[in-house]
């Protein structure tokens, strides 16, 4: 276990990491997951959960963009290596492992903010349940297509709807990727706004990125993605707690 604070790990049973002194409660100690949680509140316990790791994560981004993008500039329409069919096959490829790289992100993301170790090649654990996060990702990519031909609208809200399958198949190891999409659709059941303003709230991070060309973003990426994470653990813990509470009745 390791201190969501400071990152180092943590020893003994006490109360309180011994290396910065915070106080130790669960893996989930910043936040009460099983109430909703206002966006604030989300993107606040992200950047506690960052303190002490987000060079890490920055650094993990950059490694991700390092293996995924460069290849594709190398054959792009205005490189003077410039090659139509080469450049078809390395988006196909780069379309392709989107799936696992999905899949590992939620994990590392989830590792975090449940108090784990992380390490950069948490990204590529994706690749061990290839085929099925690969079905996953092409068949949401195909539905939200198929939406968007009615409106950019309705395109827009069921990318929203299908946002947690990557993290129910994290947590449900062997999953049919249909399942996974279906349970996501039942999570996110009047919580589609709420997920939309949050990515909206990151607009002023994300301009003034572009201002350092584009490498501030190896740094808002970890905050984005942490805080999607914090948004689905908060609706994975409070749906669980309304089932106990149910059942109890």
């Amino acid at each position: 276990m390791f201190c969501v604070h400071c990152g180092n790990e943590l020893t003994g049973t006490g109360k309180f990491c011994l290396s910065c002194g915070f106080k130790i409660k669960t893996a989930n100690s910043l936040m009460d997951y099983s109430v909703i949680q206002e966006n604030v509140e989300l993107r606040a316990c992200s950047r506690k959960q960052l303190q002490g790791v987000w060079g890490e994560m920055a650094l993990t981004i950059f490694v991700y963009f390092l293996v995924v993008f460069p290849v594709q500039f190398i054959f792009w329409e205005y490189s003077p290596f410039h090659n139509a069919r080469l450049e078809t096959l390395v988006s196909i490829a780069v379309f392709v492992v989107s799936g696992p790289f999905s899949l590992g992100f939620a994990g590392y993301w989830l590792k975090r903010i449940r108090g784990n170790e992380i390490s950069t090649s948490n990204i590529f654990d994706g690749f061990n349940a290839f085929f099925p996060s690969f079905v996953l990702v092409f068949f949401i990519y195909i539905l939200v297509l198929l939406w968007s031909l009615l409106l950019i609208i309705p395109g827009i809200i069921k990318g929203l709807e299908y946002s947690m399958a990557f993290y129910i198949m994290h947590d449900n190891p062997g999953i049919n990727p249909f399942e996974a999409i279906k349970k996501s659709k039942m999570m996110m059941k009047g919580y589609k706004g709420k997920l939309f303003l949050l990515y909206l709230s990151f607009t002023g991070w994300a301009l003034l990125g572009l201002l350092t060309l584009g490498i501030g973003w190896l740094w808002l990426y970890p905050y984005v993605g942490l805080s999607e994470g914090n948004f689905y653990e908060n609706l994975k813990q409070n749906q669980e707690k309304l089932v106990a509470n149910n059942a109890v009745k």
